[in-house]
């Protein structure tokens, strides 16, 4: 096709949760195979999938429209909202769309659905498109009651909200009163001198994935396919057409089809991606963020070093400190992350000051001195030989990440602190996806197609399970014979698999990240909108933990962890008995009676201790220095577990041998 036709500017992606089942390199494959200049995304009340539509639409070639299919509350039937159809042409209409996107997560959702009032759009419509919604909008309704007169005062106060930039959408899709509505819109249209455009409801890929979109439904309201009476409001023709498709569609109506193209022309948002944003550390007056973290580091570093080893007077030893010290400082500071160092070590010694235990350190942050003199890390990392470059690297330009652990009691009072440090509207946790995993969506079927929760559960445990591994239907198949057999020779089972394999791997729901904490540099919703979950008061971004980071929001680490709380427990305990000035930090790591309790492997309820491969290990191993602990640690895990069997035989006695002598100083016990 010489000249492009049609341009789809409605398309619900797997992110719409509750009725699309595309997935979205799949779109973007078909529209570039299709020879589409652009493509749209307008997922029902969100944009969980924008930044992946980006990145994909791009990297084929194909123009990224970002939208959102909005419904909007019915002011006389609430239970009967309308749809509008937005579509962002610029920085400033993406602004506006999160803003309004949040605000009616955050102000008003009704029965689950987060509704914007119209009344919302007079506060400004700059950069945002509007369609009509077609047979779901309110035009349509009244159009199709044969109401002209209120049709055309509220085409026209659309118009007026959107001025130049409102179109009145046309679909033919073989929905009822699909071209009735089609012919009054066009009147309405051409009395009320406003354009039409062509649009078509992309809700599944091909035409074949009708039944398992019906499933998806179905899966989502609770629903079973084979219920006569339950809502159907999606048609075999939901898919996504070609544009010769569309053209023999409209061909009555060339100027809607060409209103696509138009439409495609006028939308150029460009999205800067991979850019890291900090929020701005308050320092004081007249001290630049390098000085004063340099100013805070050197102060740490030297009251660590009096507290913990005073009796050392060696200047040379010293000097190995103030060293490393400067080499990680001058890192720090060429990277452009003082502000990183500095806002993580405000909320962790605020936590400290106030009561909230936390962590010692965990992960590559532990090997940095620079941490460790601001309070952020409790370990020493040249007593352990750890290096600073696992966790920092300039040849490897990334940002560092902290992972922090706060007693689970008291995490939500830290996240309290940051959010009146750096604004409410500045600081929310992260989304997750739950996707269909394979044992998961043959349930979901099952219960969608009428069987018994026992025939379903006896299929369902035929799909292997390895803890940490993925094991998808297709995986499945090859490793159980019985399924592949069960799948050959029952033709129920095959329906239910074929079915289950189209909807496997989809987005299912959205939860919270486990610790994730943004905080912005300003407003959140200059980067993405809010989500909250109807009844709870959480918010989190509308972006999953990838897509913040590729936007420019940068993460920080809030772990709840319930061993801080049971320790924090104990201290409280010991005190309260006598012992007030006795801390974690005060016992000695060298007690033999410690060890020998260890070693006889009475590990129950100590932190990544007590399965019972690791109680396994321990009595083989007989640790009886702290060392060995680490070590222990770090070997039972799945990549360097097959070492284990050499570790201890090497731990009890058996000759260590070096590739080379060079190394034996290094990694000598």
């Amino acid at each position: 096709m010489p000249n492009p036709a049609f341009v789809h500017l409605r398309l619900h992606s797997e992110f719409s949760i509750t009725d699309g089942i595309v997935r979205i390199d799949e779109a973007v494959a078909r529209a570039a195979a299709d020879g589409m200049p652009a493509l749209a995304i307008t997922d029902l009340a969100n944009v969980f999938g924008m930044v992946k539509f980006y990145k994909a639409a791009r990297a084929a070639g194909v123009k990224p429209i970002i939208g959102c299919d909005v419904w909007i509350t019915n002011e006389s039937e609430r239970d009967k909202p309308h749809r509008l159809l937005l579509l962002t042409q610029s920085r400033a209409g993406y602004l506006r769309l999160s803003e309004l996107l949040t605000r009616a997560w955050l102000e008003n959702q009704y029965r689950g659905r987060a509704e914007l009032r119209k009344t919302w759009f007079g506060e400004g419509t700059e950069g945002l498109i509007a369609l009509s919604g077609a047979t779901q909008g309110d035009v349509a309704a009244a159009l199709l009651q044969d109401h002209r007169e209120p049709a055309k005062r509220l085409a026209m106060e659309w118009a007026r909200l959107f001025p130049g930039r409102f179109y009145l959408e046309l679909q033919r899709a073989g929905a009822p009163q699909t071209e009735s509505y089609v012919e009054a819109a066009v009147r309405l249209a051409g009395n009320c001198s406003l354009p039409v455009v062509a649009t078509h409801p992309v809700q599944f890929l091909k035409p074949a994935d009708f039944t398992a979109h019906e499933a998806r439904v179905c899966i989502a309201e609770g629903q079973v396919l084979g219920d006569q009476r339950r809502p159907r409001p999606f048609t075999q023709e939901s898919y996504f057409l070609s544009q010769s498709e569309m053209a023999k569609l409209f061909a009555d109506l060339p100027e809607a089809l060409a209103n696509s193209i138009e439409i495609a022309r006028r939308c150029n948002l460009t999205l800067e991606l991979g850019k890291p944003r900090l929020p701005v550390f308050p320092t004081p007056p007249g001290m630049s963020r390098e000085e004063y973290l340099r100013q805070q580091a050197q102060d740490g570093l030297e009251r660590r070093l009096v507290a913990n080893y005073a009796s050392r007077a060696d200047e040379k030893w010293k000097e190995k400190y103030d060293l490393r010290l400067e080499i990680e400082l001058r890192t720090i500071i060429q990277m452009g992350f003082a502000g990183y160092f500095l806002i993580v070590a405000d909320f962790i010694n605020w936590a400290k000051s106030n009561g909230v235990p936390v962590g010692p350190g965990r992960g590559s942050g532990a090997g940095s001195l620079v941490a460790y003199s601001l309070g952020i890390t409790d370990l020493d990392p040249l007593r352990y030989d750890l290096l600073f470059e696992r966790f920092l690297n300039p040849e490897r330009v990334s940002m560092p990440d902290f992972d922090i652990d706060f007693c689970e009691r008291g995490r939500d009072r830290v996240i309290e602190y940051v959010k009146q440090k750096y604004g409410a509207q500045s600081v929310s946790q992260i989304a997750t996806f739950g996707t269909m995993a394979a044992r998961a969506v043959v349930r979901d079927v099952g219960r969608v197609m009428e069987w018994s929760y026992t025939r379903t559960d006896e299929l369902a445990k035929l799909i292997p399970f390895q803890p940490g591994k993925r094991i998808t239907l297709q995986d499945a198949r090859e490793m159980e014979p019985r399924l592949a057999q069960r799948e050959k020779t029952e033709e129920e089972t095959r329906e239910l698999l074929a079915l289950a394999g189209q909807l496997e791997g989809l987005a299912r729901n959205v939860g919270m990240h486990a610790g994730g904490v943004l905080i912005a540099p300003g407003k959140l919703t200059d980067f993405c909108p809010l989500y909250a979950a109807q009844g709870t008061e959480s918010t989190i971004s509308q972006f999953d933990m990838k897509d913040v980071e590729r936007i420019g929001l940068v993460k920080f680490d809030f772990l709840g962890l319930t061993t801080l709380t049971v320790l924090d427990w104990a201290v409280q305990s010991i005190r309260a008995m006598g012992r007030r000035e006795f801390a974690l930090e005060t016992i000695p790591l060298d007690d033999p009676a410690a060890y020998a309790v260890f070693s006889s492997a009475n590990t129950t309820a100590i932190f990544q201790f007590e399965s019972r491969g690791m109680r396994d290990l321990v009595k083989r191993a007989r640790p009886d220095r702290f060392e060995d602990i680490i070590a222990l640690v770090a070997l039972y895990r799945p990549g360097p577990m097959e070492l284990i069997p050499e570790f201890v035989e090497r731990k009890n006695g058996k000759r260590v041998e070096y590739l080379d002598p060079r190394l034996e100083p290094i990694l000598k016990p």
